[in-house]
This record gives C-alpha cells, structure tokens and sequence, in this order.
C-alpha cells in the first residue's frame, strides 16, 4: 500500500508526527552535522528532515516518487520538489553529496531500484542515509503514524541490500523509542525514552537509520545492472535544475 504525500504530511502535522520529526531529525544532524557547499538531494518524503539544511547547503532539491505524489516546498520559497519514477531519479551521475531516503522504499524490488540509482547519482565521496520503519518495533504496526505504512526492515536487510549494491554501511542508529501513543503526556517523555532506548530495548525501536558510502573500487554492480529492467538500462538521464553541474 501507497502512502501520497498528502497523508503524509497530515501524520507528520499531528502530535506524534511532530515528535517523530523532532527526534529524527536530531539523529540525522548528528550524522550530517555540516553539509556547507554539499549538494544536498530528498527523496520520497524526505522534507519533513531538510528544512534543518535550507541555506546550508550548496543546493538542495527533493524528489517524491509519482504513486506517491508531490507537495509543493518549502511553502515559503520557490519549490524544490519534482515527481519521478524511484528507478530513473532525473539526476546527472555523479552529481549528489548527500541523498536522504525517507519513505521512498515500498518493498523488496522499489529497495533495488532506489538503490541502484542512487549509487548511480551519488559523487565519489557522497553519503547515503536511509531512514526505514524497524520491523521489530511498535510505530510500524500502527496505521496513524508516518511510519505505519510501506515496508519494514530489520538493519541486516538494509546493510546487505547495501552491500549488493555496492554500497559500504558506515553508521547505524535506532531511534524513536516513545510510544507512538496519543497521549501528550507520554509524548512529553520522548527524550527520556530516547536516550534510555538504545541500552535497554535497543532491538523496539520505532526506525533504524543507516547511512553508507559509496564503494569505488569494483566497475560492476553484481546482481544490480544485470537485474535493471531494459528501458532503466538504455534511458538518457535527464539533468535537474537544482543539482546540475551546469548553471
């Protein structure tokens, strides 16, 4: 099941949305804690993690998978988001320093896709985080939240999904340890359980956030090229704007 844009961003407008965002996107600065003159790239629904960035670096655009549909942002500025196929991203090889994936991963073929592609895009010294819903823990199992819909993965499955593709996994994190309760008054507890999650119930968590460099030293993606579907293979990749080399 399809989760559009447009749900999500309503579960990511309420009180438990709100917290998951806050807590995420702790992590996710303290694993990027500067991206000044990086080339910065969003896809699926990744914008709720990337206004931290606006105006830090170089450029920034956001890419949201056609079934899902597209939001128009940041609200307050001209848009940088775009529609696109997840297995043909409209970026230049080699072009991107930092690619976010959230909620941009369906299931086991959109993995393999997504990934390959973003080996393709991602600059010789780019990283890549993806923020997935943990198959062990209790945000996935509740339709009211932004991680109760799509695919969930244990840490081994995205590493080795990773590793296929010839992707080195260099940091792991487990977050969002609160209930995805309703009541204000647990959710007010959140960084307690954040910070006491890791030691004591480290496998519960709500999400696991894995980040990973790209590996250079092999020509070939074992089991990935030879898998693509033929009009991913022969397409001409078109260049966006925003991240360009050009202009």
């Amino acid at each position: 099941m399809y989760t559009k844009a447009i749900d999500l961003r309503e579960l990511y407008d309420s009180t438990r949305g709100r917290v998951a965002q806050r807590i995420l996107r702790q992590h996710i600065r303290a694993l990027w804690p500067n991206v000044a003159g990086l080339r910065m790239l969003g896809l699926g629904y990744a914008v709720p993690y990337m206004k931290p960035f606006l105006g830090e670096a170089e450029r920034i655009a956001a890419l949201m998978p056609s079934h899902q549909g597209a939001i128009f942002w940041p609200p307050d500025d001209k848009g940088l988001v775009s529609m696109c196929a997840e297995g043909e991203l409209p970026i230049e090889t080699n072009s991107v320093d930092r690619l976010l994936i959230v909620h941009g991963l369906q299931g086991y073929e959109s993995l393999d896709a997504v990934l390959r592609e973003s080996w393709r895009v991602l600059s010789g010294q780019g990283r890549l985080m993806i923020v997935v819903p943990n198959r062990a823990g209790v945000w996935a199992r509740v339709d009211s939240t932004p991680f109760g819909y799509g695919t969930p993965y244990s840490v081994g499955q995205v590493k080795q999904h990773l590793k296929d593709y010839l992707f080195v996994p260099e940091n792991t994190v487990r977050a969002l340890f609160v209930p995805p309760t309703s009541s204000r008054l647990v959710l007010t507890t959140a960084p307690v359980w954040e910070k006491l999650g890791p030691k004591f119930m480290s496998a519960f968590a709500g999400v696991n956030i894995i980040e990973a460099s790209k590996q250079l030293y092999a020509g070939t993606m074992v089991g990935a090229v030879s898998h693509a579907p033929a009009h991913a293979q022969r397409r001409r990749i078109a260049q966006a704007g925003p991240l360009s080399r050009e202009g």
